[in-house]
Parts: C-alpha cells; sequence; structure tokens
C-alpha cells in the first residue's frame, strides 16, 4: 500500500483537523510575516525619504554656492567662463564672447576697420565710368601697396574683381588669395578673409575650397550678423552640393546671445539669473552689469545631479525639464520624492530629487527575486508559447494558401494541353479535317500537347520523390559545356519561332561536373525555361559557364523585371512563386526553382541568384569541380 492510500485510511476527521491547523498556522505565520515585513517596508522608506530630503538641501545649497561663486567672478570681469559657458561683455554699440570663436554670428556689428569708398573713387570711375579697365588696375594696385590693411584689402577685392570680368581667372584667384592673407579688415561690409574664400570656391569650383569655406563658418572665424552667416552658410552649401543646416546647438547659442542682447539694452546694469528657451533648447543667463554668463542649464546642473544612487531633476516655472531624469518628476507608486520649489531654494528652478528605496533583508530580497523570477519565467513561457503557437498557425494556413494556389496553377497547366488535345481528338474523329495537310498538322499538335503534358506530370512526380527523398542519382563525369548546349538546343525552335535567341559563353577550357545527366538537365531547363519566360519584350537570354574557385559555375541570365530582396530566398521554397510572375501573368506550378535547389544540393553544390527590380536576373548554378576531386 502507497504511503499516500495509507494516509487516506481513517480516521478522516483527524486528517481534516490536521488539515485545517496547519491552514490556520500557515496562514498565521503569512500574516506575521507580512506584517514583519510591512512594518521594515514602512521604516525602510522613512529613512530612504530622509535621505532624500538631505540629499535635496545639499544639492540645493551647492547651486546657490555655484550661482554665487560665478556671479562675483563676473562681477570682478575674470574673463574665464566655466566649462560649457559663454561670457559676453557689453560695451557700448559692441559685444565681446569669451572664449571666442564660439558664436556662429552676433548680434552686433564688427568692430574692425573698413577703408573709405571715397578712397577708390577714382579706380571705381575709370572701372565702371569710362570704362579703362587697366587704367584702374593700375589705381587698385598703387592702393594695394598703403599700409593701411583696410585700404589694402579694399583695393585688393577691387583688383580681384577686374581681373575676374577680364577673364584672367588665375591672377584674379591670386588677389584672392592676397586679400584671403589680410586678417582684422572689412571689405564690402564683411571680413576680407571671408570674402576672399568666398569669392576663391567660386572661382575654382572646387568642393574642398566650399568645404574650407563652410569649416571656417562652422569654426565661427568670423564677426557676422545673422544675415551675413545665413548668406555664406547658403553659399557654402550651394558651391558644396549639401543642404545639411548648421548645427542647431550653436544656432541656439547664437541666438540666446542675442535675445541677451536685446534685454541687455532694456535693462542695463540689471542682476539676475533666468532661464530662457530658444527653440527646443533651454539657456541659463546670469547677469551682473555689463557681462553676463550664457550656457545650457544642464552644464551647470549636470554634475551636482550625479549623485548615487539618486535621480535629480530640475524643470522652470512652465514644467519643462531643464537637467536630468525626467522620471524623477513624475509620482508612481513605490518612489519617494523631494522637491524644493524655486520660491525656498531662491533658484530660478524647481528641484526634484527621487529614488527607490531597498526595501527589507536580504531574505526579503531574496524571495523578491525569487517571485519575480517565477514571474518572469510564466510570462517568457506564455510569451513564446503564444510566439511560437502563432507562427505554426500562419506556417499552417500560408502552406495552405500556396497548396491551393499550386492546385490552381496545376489545374490550369493541365486545362491548356488537354483542351487542345480534346478539341483536336474530335476535329479528327468526326472526319472534319479540311485537308491531308492540315491533318498531318493536328497530329503534331497533337504529339506537343502529349509531351508538354507529359512534361508536366513527370516534374511532378519527379519533385514529390524529391520530397521524399526517394530519388536515385546516377552520376557520371560531364562536360558542362556538352550538356548546356545539349538543353540550349532543346529550346532553339521555341526561341527562334519568336525571334529571340540564347547566347552561350564559356570558358575554352574543359569543365568537368560529377552529375546526374538527366537530373541536372531538368534543373539547367528550368532556369532556361525561367528566363525566356519572364523576359518576353527581351530578344537575348544568355547562359554562361566557367571554373569558380572550386565549382564549376553555371549562369543563366535574363533582362526580366527582376526579384525583389525580399522575396530571392522565397522564391526557392516549394509552391512559392514571386510578384513579377502574378504582375506579368506567367503561367507556372511554382515548384520548378524548389527542384533546382533540390537537385543542386544532391550533386553537393549550390544555387545562387543575382537580381535588382527591373535590372533583370541571373541565377548561379555551383556544381563541385569534378577536375579538382
Amino acid at each position: 500500500m502507497t504511503p499516500l492510500a495509507e494516509w487516506l485510511k481513517p480516521p478522516r476527521t483527524l486528517l481534516l483537523i490536521l488539515f485545517l491547523l496547519t491552514l490556520v498556522s500557515v496562514t498565521a505565520l503569512a500574516w506575521f510575516g507580512w506584517k514583519v515585513l510591512d512594518q521594515e517596508r514602512m521604516v525602510e522608506a522613512q529613512r530612504v525619504q530622509e535621505r532624500l530630503e538631505q540629499t535635496a538641501d545639499r544639492i540645493a545649497a551647492t547651486l546657490r554656492g555655484s550661482i554665487a561663486e560665478t556671479g562675483e567672478r563676473l562681477g570682478a570681469s575674470i574673463a574665464a567662463p566655466p566649462e560649457g559657458g559663454l561670457l559676453l561683455a557689453f560695451d557700448g554699440n559692441s559685444i565681446h564672447a569669451a572664449p571666442p570663436r564660439r558664436l556662429l554670428y552676433y548680434p552686433s556689428p564688427s568692430s574692425e576697420p573698413e577703408a573709405r569708398a571715397a578712397i577708390f573713387a577714382e579706380g571705381e570711375a575709370l572701372e565702371f565710368g569710362q570704362p579703362q579697365p587697366h587704367k584702374a588696375l593700375e589705381s587698385y594696385r598703387r592702393l594695394a601697396d598703403s599700409a593701411d590693411p583696410a585700404i589694402r584689402a579694399g583695393a585688393l577685392l577691387r583688383i580681384a574683381r577686374v581681373l575676374r570680368k577680364a577673364g584672367n581667372v588665375s591672377e584674379s584667384q591670386a588677389a584672392y588669395n592676397r586679400l584671403a592673407g589680410i586678417g582684422g579688415s572689412n571689405v564690402a561690409g564683411a571680413p576680407a578673409e571671408l570674402v576672399a574664400r568666398h569669392a576663391i570656391a567660386e572661382l575654382s569650383g572646387d568642393p574642398a575650397d566650399a568645404e574650407n569655406l563652410r569649416s571656417g563658418l562652422l569654426q565661427a572665424r568670423w564677426h557676422l550678423s545673422r544675415g551675413q552667416f545665413e548668406f555664406y552658410w547658403a553659399e557654402a552649401a550651394r558651391l558644396a552640393r549639401r543642404s545639411d543646416p548648421p548645427p542647431a546647438d550653436k544656432v541656439a547659442l547664437a541666438e540666446a546671445s542675442a535675445w541677451a542682447w536685446q534685454q541687455h539694452k532694456q535693462e542695463s546694469g540689471a542682476r539676475r539669473a533666468e532661464t530662457v528657451w530658444i527653440g527646443e533648447q533651454p539657456f541659463f543667463l546670469l547677469w551682473r552689469g555689463a557681462s553676463v554668463l550664457v550656457m545650457p542649464p544642464a552644464a551647470l546642473l549636470q554634475p551636482v545631479f550625479a549623485v548615487e544612487p539618486f535621480l535629480c531633476a530640475a524643470i522652470d516655472a512652465e514644467g519643462r525639464l531643464l537637467a536630468g531624469s525626467e522620471s524623477a518628476t513624475r509620482k508612481s507608486d513605490g518612489q519617494h520624492t523631494a522637491v524644493r520649489p524655486a520660491a525656498e531654494t531662491r533658484l530660478p528652478w524647481t528641484v526634484y530629487v527621487a529614488g527607490a528605496a531597498d526595501f527589507g533583508s536580504a531574505g526579503l530580497l531574496a524571495r523578491q527575486r525569487f517571485l519575480l523570477l517565477g514571474i518572469a519565467v510564466m510570462v517568457l513561457f506564455l510569451i513564446f508559447g503564444t510566439y511560437f503557437i502563432a507562427r505554426a498557425i500562419r506556417r499552417e494556413a500560408e502552406v495552405a494558401r500556396m497548396q491551393s494556389d499550386f492546385v490552381a496553377a496545376v489545374s490550369h497547366e493541365f486545362r491548356s494541353p488537354l483542351t487542345s488535345m480534346r478539341q483536336l481528338s474530335e476535329i479528327l474523329a468526326f472526319g472534319r479535317v479540311p485537308s491531308e495537310q492540315r491533318r498531318q498538322v493536328y497530329y503534331e499538335t497533337l504529339v506537343r500537347e502529349t509531351s508538354r503534358l507529359q512534361r508536366l506530370v513527370e516534374a511532378l512526380l519527379n519533385f514529390g520523390r524529391m520530397e521524399a527523398g526517394a530519388r536515385l542519382y546516377h552520376f557520371e563525369e560531364l562536360d558542362a559545356a556538352t550538356l548546356v548546349e545539349r538543353v540550349v538546343s532543346e529550346f532553339e525552335p521555341q526561341v527562334a519561332g519568336q525571334g529571340r535567341r540564347i547566347e552561350l559563353h564559356g570558358s575554352p577550357a574543359a569543365c568537368p561536373i560529377e552529375a546526374d545527366p538527366e537530373a541536372i538537365s531538368v534543373a539547367l531547363r528550368n532556369l532556361v525555361d525561367n528566363a525566356i519566360k519572364y523576359s518576353p519584350d527581351r530578344p537575348t537570354v544568355w547562359v554562361e559557364w566557367g571554373r569558380e574557385d572550386r565549382y564549376v559555375a553555371i549562369r543563366v541570365r535574363d533582362e526580366g523585371p527582376g526579384i525583389t530582396a525580399s522575396e530571392q530566398k522565397r522564391i526557392f521554397r516549394k509552391f512559392v512563386r514571386g510578384s513579377a510572375a502574378a504582375a506579368a501573368n506567367v503561367k507556372g506550378s511554382g515548384v520548378g526553382l524548389a527542384m533546382v535547389r533540390h537537385i543542386v544540393a544532391a550533386h553537393g553544390g549550390a544555387i545562387r541568384v543575382a537580381s535588382e527590380p527591373g535590372q533583370g536576373s541571373t541565377f548561379t548554378m555551383l556544381l563541385p569541380d569534378a577536375g579538382q576531386a
């Protein structure tokens, strides 16, 4: 008697009482354990909240100290902004930025000198009024020797212009190169070097010159207005044949500086800290007199927020995230958050500090992990089970559909020869033949349709034997060239009647293969037949052969509609036909390429396809080279 049967023997009442006592005990222990765990969870949650409050106070104090220290440095005119920041100093109608070459363009005009137009009046009168370009050149060249770089720059610009109009490109480029070497001067309202580099890029047509111009604009080498930058950026993009916009962060920094310039003109001397948004990017502005620090809030906040294991965030008055983790601002179950409003911290932002507490002891954590693992395993089983069931159902539905299509296609393939045979048989049986010559034509047609029907039946039977693994192959050494020529000769009457041809190209050297003559002929015949069917409007189909590494490659190439990349693997599966077949209404059973794959694989080779839509297809049979065996 088994132990279970022994336990189930009377007295059953005692067993029931024992079961109830055990159930009550287990329930009581579970309730007590739950209460203990809940108490520990509450204590741990309180500790975590205290740590969060302390961390929030420390972060707020650190930020206040950092802003105050930075403000003192600005007030003391220390031109060394924090990392990631840009210091702007306003002086009348000019603006100075530190570190230099950070602004793509400036809100104030350039202070670099430019020669007065009156200095060049004589040359311009000879250039445009007379016109006498040679005398104008002499006048400009005298001015080009001036000790004043602004006058030299203006003269070189006009020399290059006259030479350019005269068609003297090389001397014009030389003048522009000299102009590019003059720094600290403006011509035509723009930096002389920039004007020269733009002209050089236009004259040379070399994308490298345009890229140099573009690089200089990105490196902020020149003091430009917004309009000047946009013009020269568009020119550089046109000459470099590119269309990408300038970096959004650099454009935003320039726009933030322009906004600060407008605010300075309205409230000069103010002491304040604020956050402004330029597009989708925020900037922190710290004002001290005629100086303002512009920097992304993340550059100031992120180092302070790097407090493990807490999540920190700062938001502005409108609730937009400036820096840190957005999840820190969300209230969720099990997450504790400490908030320091802007009014309490005297900062321009509201600070959030959040963190997930570590509840319970190691035993609790182990049980929680075990529970999560069990749930995860069940979820994974459910997901994978659903996935495989859905996949099996889909495959079964797809096979059913393909089999239905196959039956319809084969029925149509059988119907055509059977219909012809029946009609011709009736004509012959009822003596409706008008002449002996026509009778002979009918007999020949019957033979041809019978052969066609026989080939269809044999193809299906061969494919069935291959699928069942019952097809026997008789290998012998063959010459690839002889095989190709024999198979192609079978199609000659057909293609000749259509005004088409099959071109053969092969290696002059012998290409022996170890193959079953009948099977490999069937495979090649399928490929050639497909090439003819799928390129009815093209006059030529190509068949090539030759050695390729350790294989003999036999290629069949056409100029048909091609095969999409997504279909190139599927077409070798049984009953699958490509979208090109449906689009061109090409008849077939969908087993030809599957049969080719079976045959080639049985010979130890591989079948490959290279095709692009609208570019035709190339099918390659790779068969082991018997000469290297």
